[in-house]
């Protein structure tokens, strides 16, 4: 790897180099070099969340002609929760992962988990995460797992389907078993709700045999993708308790190997991978709201009541975790007052 920041630089250069804001025509270009053949494991199925991924896959097989692919494993190279171990021994060239189902693996990273963060749109997410990635402690933490972050993979805000009553007040949360990971799952406590981590992969037969009352999941595509309308009664429109960070992550030793060439390939394509989810998640919901109106109960919650979830959700939360963080020894004050500037920065753009 080129120095501490080696792929933001190859990567940043790469993007000038490729014209995504000039030439067009260097992308269709032919790029020559060895045989290279890459894993990335993600899990479920092809779905709006991995629509960036799959088009890289496409494009650097295209410009390359064939002569470096990268397969990617929907579950075939490992669980939601191993996959981060099996790219850091060297048994994946990539993986998606999200940061909520070993946060113990890289606690900094949590951050960007927070209940309740300045994160309207995709593209605000996007500019923090960035941010994010490059903050000397992140690219540290992550370096631990022989990893460095590709592309983040924003997602939508999150929203509950449950079976039985439906929650019309928040009060109505107070008991509930939801599957809640991350800094979502600590707001929902602050409301009374139990929350429990359960793998995406498991949501489905847990909501269906009651091991929980309601599983939350990014805005509809999420929902849809694991069906869990099939299963459910009711669904919230507007909790929007926050969202969690699941980056595209690269082996160091792999790409300290690609060549060059390759690099720049892979580099070029960052904004493609933003505009593929941003599509897929907006062609998602005008397929799938229609269909959740005629299948589901929708609630939605007064200001008031979301204020006050926000009173709860939010301050108390970021405060116990930069305590908590501070404790193992995490710069967290510091790492969450990047997030809400660069969140500040990329909203006045």
């Amino acid at each position: 790897m080129r120095g501490r920041n080696g792929i933001g630089a190859v990567l940043c250069a790469a993007a000038a180099a490729a014209g995504l804001g000039g030439a067009p025509q260097a992308l269709a270009q032919a790029v020559d070099g060895p045989k290279v053949d890459w894993k990335l494991a993600t899990w479920g199925k092809p779905r709006a969340f991995t629509a960036g991924v799959e088009l890289l896959a496409k494009h650097v097989a295209e410009r390359t002609g064939g002569k470096f692919t990268i397969t990617i494993g929907y579950g075939t190279f490992g669980g939601e929760k191993e996959i981060l171990d099996i790219l850091s021994a060297g048994g994946l060239q990539m993986t998606m992962m999200c940061s909520s189902y070993h946060p113990d693996k890289h606690p900094g990273y949590t951050g960007l988990d927070l209940p309740f963060l300045p994160l309207p749109d995709l593209d605000t997410v996007w500019a923090v995460s960035e941010a994010y990635h490059a903050h000397p402690y992140i690219v540290q933490e992550l370096a631990k797992w022989n990893a460095m972050a590709y592309t983040p993979n924003p997602l939508p805000q999150y929203e509950f389907i449950g079976k039985g009553k439906p929650p019309r007040t928040l009060v109505d949360f107070r008991g509930m078993r939801v599957r809640a990971i991350g800094g979502i799952g600590a707001a929902m406590k602050n409301l009374g709700a139990v929350p429990t981590s359960v793998p995406a992969t498991e949501v489905y037969t847990s909501l269906e045999r009651g091991t929980v009352d309601a599983v939350s999941f990014p805005s509809t595509y999420a929902h849809a993708a694991y069906k869990t309308h099939e299963v459910g009664s009711w669904y919230t429109t507007n909790l929007a308790p926050g969202t969690v960070a699941c980056p595209t992550m690269i082996n160091k030793n792999a790409w300290a190997q690609l060549p060059v060439q390759y690099q720049k390939l892979v580099g070029e394509f960052k904004p493609k991978v933003k505009e593929a989810l941003k599509a897929g998640y907006a062609k998602a919901d005008e397929k799938n709201l229609p269909l959740f109106k005629r299948k589901l109960t929708f609630v939605t919650y007064s200001e008031a009541e979301l204020a006050e979830f926000r009173k709860a959700g939010a301050r108390p939360v970021w405060d116990g975790w930069v305590a908590e963080m501070s404790a193992k020894g995490v710069p967290a004050k510091e790492l969450l007052e990047l997030i809400l500037q660069s969140a500040a920065k990329a909203q006045k753009k």
